[in-house]
């Protein structure tokens, strides 16, 4: 049985907390602000703290407060969300800020917040922890490394999760529980690494079973992940003579939901027949958009074209050069435009120059 206290974590986490943007500093005698924790978390869920730091400053500095953002046009949050990936939490983001704007503000407790559009388990806890500081067991990547190893479990994940909350609840205290949950995370994502933990400086070193039987390297034990599959797909990069191009709005549901793209065939996992979106002189462009996305690899293959903008079909549209940002567009789109450039060419110009 681990002898593991909070308040020598605690201890540890008032000198070595991590500065964030988002975060109110320990001993400050502030209260975080409910939004700014509730979007950090959304952005923060499969993606790094150092990809986040620039999102996370550039919203809060176009939207203040929850009410701006509920207020925002949602191609513009689209816009600024594009390179986080998921783009689900990006449309879920703006139904759970209009919700909370209409309600007048955030629920304080995990069973209200799991009521908003987006927020699950773990994002419920974290915002009841942090921001309204209630003894919620938060559990995330982190969390669930420090408790195996604490606790020396080798059950493997997934199926350890029970186990492991149920260790962390045990010690969540009722006084700084806000700061004890990011205390947790920041020993996980700075001392108890995934590879190469830092034993020798853990607030926890004397108390760690794992440490103690040797075992903390193989720690937590995972169950073995099938093979991700492979998808193929066709995209069309078109454009007008006058520097126009033909780009689709993809549906709410689904991948890269409600974003804007090339027109394409379906992502399947044999390769496609041609579907051109368009008659035009479609051309190979010699390369492949390759990009992963959570479950399967995809191999987009590339066709470009000058189109000619009167036979544009209903439900595409044109964009003109000087609203076109390739910045705006998610990753895998935005691989495929920098790869379709090259090969569109007019007399004396490159397509490119814009």
């Amino acid at each position: 049985m681990s002898g593991a206290r909070a308040e020598d974590l605690l201890e540890w986490y008032d000198v070595h907390a991590r500065v964030l943007p988002w975060r109110v500093p320990p001993g400050a005698g502030l209260r975080a602000d409910p939004y700014r924790v509730w979007l950090s978390e959304v952005m923060l869920q499969q993606t790094t703290v150092a990809a986040v730091k620039d999102y996370f400053t550039r919203f809060t500095t176009l939207w203040p407060t929850v009410d701006d953002l509920a207020a925002a046009e949602d191609e513009r949050v689209m816009a600024e969300w594009a390179g986080l990936g998921y783009y689900a939490r990006a449309r879920n983001l703006l139904k759970c800020a209009r919700a909370v704007a209409a309600a007048g503000g955030f629920p304080d407790t995990e069973a209200g917040l799991m009521e908003l559009p987006g927020i699950g388990p773990y994002t419920a806890a974290a915002i009841s922890a942090i921001a309204f500081n209630r003894p919620s067991v938060v559990m995330d990547g982190n969390v669930e490394r420090v408790m195996a190893r604490l606790f020396d479990i080798h059950t493997p994940l997934p199926g350890a999760k029970p186990e492991l909350k149920a260790k962390a609840a045990a010690l969540t205290p009722a006084m700084r529980p806000g700061d004890y949950a990011q205390a947790v995370m920041d020993l996980g994502a700075t001392i108890c690494t995934p590879r190469s933990p830092a034993c020798g400086i853990c607030p926890w070193r004397a108390p760690c079973l794992a440490r103690a039987h040797g075992t903390a390297a193989g720690l937590p034990a995972k169950t073995p992940k099938k093979a991700k599959p492979v998808r193929f797909g066709i995209a069309y990069v078109g454009r007008t003579p006058s520097g126009e191009w033909l780009m689709e709005r993809r549906p709410e549901q689904g991948l890269l939901g409600g974003m804007m793209g090339w027109p394409g065939t379906v992502w399947a996992e044999e390769a496609p027949a041609e579907a051109p979106p368009l008659s035009a002189d479609w051309r190979d462009a010699g390369a492949e958009a390759r990009h992963t996305f959570t479950h399967f690899h995809l191999r987009l293959f590339l066709r470009v074209a000058e189109i000619d903008p009167g036979r544009v079909p209903e439900g595409l549209r044109l964009v003109p050069a000087s609203d076109f940002r390739p910045s705006d567009l998610p990753t895998v789109m935005r691989k495929a435009f920098d790869l379709a450039r090259g090969a569109m060419e007019t007399p004396g110009q490159r397509k490119d120059d814009t």
